[in-house]
């Protein structure tokens, strides 16, 4: 099968770029944008279609969640004060 696609997607908490008929030139990364850069460059070098596979949060630690980090930034406002337990 010869190269035609460079597919960047999510994949066990990591990104990887999966070259569709060469999987030597398959590589993962840390994080998205990593990999949508490196996937790019890859797909212009080897004159090949790059796609961007979006994939649903998996509740692993790996995916951030705004809403739950905007809670926790503003449950304690100085996070230098001392405890104090309430009666």
């Amino acid at each position: 099968m010869s190269e035609s696609t460079v597919t960047t997607k999510s994949k066990n908490g990591q990104w990887v770029n999966h070259v569709e008929g060469a999987p030597q030139l398959s590589r993962s990364f840390r994080n998205k944008d990593e990999a949508v850069q490196a996937g790019r460059e890859l797909a212009v070098e080897r004159g090949l279609e790059h796609r961007i596979e979006e994939s649903d949060p998996t509740g692993a630690i790996t995916d951030p969640d705004p809403a739950s980090q905007r809670q926790a930034e503003s449950a304690d406002p100085d996070p230098n004060a001392p405890f104090s337990e309430q009666s």
